[in-house]
């Protein structure tokens, strides 16, 4: 049985002189941001380029340049930071939440203006279409408002936010910041993703060492003039360039307390290692998931297909909440299979700017990757479907989705995270294959259901509960709202994402407490008039002689 090879097809491309080019990103990353400055860098630069071909050369588009860090310029933004820092006594930790929240208000005011220069850099360096770049910046700014939103509140809603004594103590707790916060995102929501934790330290009070994606890296390099007007110097730190030649001297130098990192496991085991006291390191990671959808005899296969071709191609299924194993039962399994190829088609492929589902992909090496997977699977006897309109071919870095069927355990698509546009389908004919498929599988991300009928689902809902951090029924896997947790178990994740999580996960409990008397008491309420450790809120707090042995919030 031969293996398959994907049809090569002229790369996506733009000419030189359209209007197209023009509007092409120039971003000039050659520099150092740290220590709040922007300092002249003559080391190494390396070109950013786009996945979209200059016409004229032949070759992958420059859109700019970023700065190449060594272990010296590396080791130099994580002792800035640290000395920001200064033991939980610089400015940044010792502000009250309040000059905090104020700074992170400025800041977004303050990156306004760079909006539509950070959405051409997404659609540009990581072919995400017009509307989802946009879509991007927009949440993230949305995200932001609602963390504030829920800080802004917390102290009324959180257990033990106000005075309260139990036997005989009284105690209020507060969230304090971890300290030196190093922070690594993936290419596929740069901006998103890395403010999804960075916004939430920087609040409760971390300093911050970020390490740009060798990819997407472009839309941080355009936030540095607000982050120098709005952030006190040395509270956050780029460093640009290998991450195996940065990282590794970061973590060496005992100064990172907290790691905040969503990628790859491998990588976050390496750095965890990397620390000399790995035991007082706080680490955050969303990391791989194999996210599998099991679709029972009796769903709504219209309904099926569309969220699973939305799960599975969305961005060309570089989503870490992608629909990455399709498991139908045998006797549906044709006719799914049939409208997933019908959807499949009825995509555009392109490039960002025309509204295309389909655009090239930003890894130079995921085209190739892809279609190793591929031979595996035709060599131990499946099919691309949609073979014959087109799946699987390759333009350049446009790779047209392949919808892959039957997949087996033996093959790699079955456990392998493709991260790409191939959806593999499996079939089973007893409910414990998905079983089996569940337990053997490193995921604990998230799953979905197709199905009406509650008395099937339920027992799968049973199975995959201590499994999988979110089950999806008759939808897509996904993230949001980012007011729900976004979890997940074995080597899926470490920490919960969402507006309220990140704030614990970027923070440690800290209680003022007393024997509760009057003396103490009266201590407290004036305490809390001075202590920057209580506002936003302290100058609202009374004693309240009607309950006693407490001090309530007013």
């Amino acid at each position: 049985m031969t293996s398959f090879k994907c049809p090569t097809l002229p790369p996506a491309s733009v000419l030189p002189g359209t209007d197209e080019y023009k509007s092409k990103p120039d971003v000039d990353g050659a520099f150092k941001f740290v220590g709040g400055e922007r300092l002249p860098w003559s080391g190494d630069v390396l070109d950013v380029t786009s996945p979209i071909v200059d016409q004229s050369t032949g070759q992958r588009t420059v859109i700019g340049r970023v700065a190449q860090f060594g272990e010296a310029d590396a080791v130099q933004a994580v002792e800035l930071a640290a000395k920001a820092w200064d033991r939980g006594q610089g400015k940044w930790p010792q502000m009250s939440l309040a000059s905090r929240i104020a700074a992170i208000k400025n800041f977004v005011k303050c990156l306004a203006p760079a909006r539509d220069k950070i959405v051409n850099s997404l659609m540009w360096e990581i072919c995400k279409n017009s509307a989802d770049a946009a879509t991007e910046f927009d949440r993230t700014m949305k995200f932001i408002d609602a963390v504030i939103s829920k800080l802004e509140s917390s102290d009324e809603t959180e257990p033990y936010g106000s005075w309260t004594t139990v036997s005989g103590v009284c105690g209020r707790v507060r969230r304090g910041p971890v300290g030196v916060t190093m922070m690594l995102a993936p290419f596929n929501y740069p901006l998103n993703e890395m403010y999804a934790m960075m916004i939430p330290a920087l609040l409760m009070g971390n300093v911050i060492v970020l390490k740009l994606p060798a990819v997407g890296g472009l839309a941080h390099i355009l936030t540095v003039d607000a982050l120098m007007q709005a952030i006190p110097p040395g509270v956050v730190n780029f460093v640009t360039g290998p991450g195996r030649k940065t990282m590794g001297p970061i973590m060496a130098t005992g100064l990172v307390d907290c790691l905040g990192f969503i990628g790859g496991a491998k990588a976050t085991d390496a750095l965890i290692r990397q620390h000399p006291n790995p035991h007082r390191l706080k680490v955050f990671s969303q990391l791989e998931g194999k996210n599998i959808a099991v679709v029972l005899p009796d769903a709504d296969l219209e309904v099926a297909a569309k969220q699973i071709l939305l799960g599975s191609l969305t961005y060309n299924g570089q989503r870490c909440t992608a629909c990455k194993l399709i498991m139908v039962h045998n006797s549906i399994a044709d006719l799914l299979v049939a409208k997933i190829v019908a959807g499949v088609k009825a995509l555009k492929v392109g490039l960002p700017w025309e509204g295309a589902s389909i655009t090239p992909l930003p890894e130079p090496a995921k085209p190739d990757y892809l279609e190793s997977v591929l031979a595996d699977a035709t060599c131990k006897g499946a099919k691309v479907a949609n073979e014959s309109e087109g799946g699987g071919s390759r333009a350049g870095a446009l790779f047209t989705p392949a919808v892959v069927y039957p997949v087996t355990p033996e093959m790699r698509l079955f456990t392998e995270e493709q991260f790409g546009p191939v959806v593999p389908i499996a079939t089973y004919t007893d409910i414990a294959e998905v079983d089996a498929a569940v337990r053997a599988s490193w995921n604990g991300q998230q799953a979905a259901i197709f199905t009406k009928n509650p008395k099937a689902a339920a027992p799968l809902v049973d199975m995959l509960s201590t499994v999988v951090g979110r089950i999806n029924l008759n939808s897509q896997c996904s993230r949001g709202p980012d007011v729900f947790p976004f979890s997940g178990r074995r080597s899926s994740a470490m920490g919960t994402m969402s507006v309220t999580e990140a704030l614990r996960a970027f923070s440690v409990e800290v209680i003022v407490a007393f024997p509760d008397n009057d003396v103490n008491k009266k201590l407290a309420e004036d305490v809390a008039e001075e202590a920057r450790f209580f506002e936003p809120i302290c100058k609202r707090m009374k004693v309240d002689d009607s309950v006693p042995s407490s001090i309530q919030g007013a």
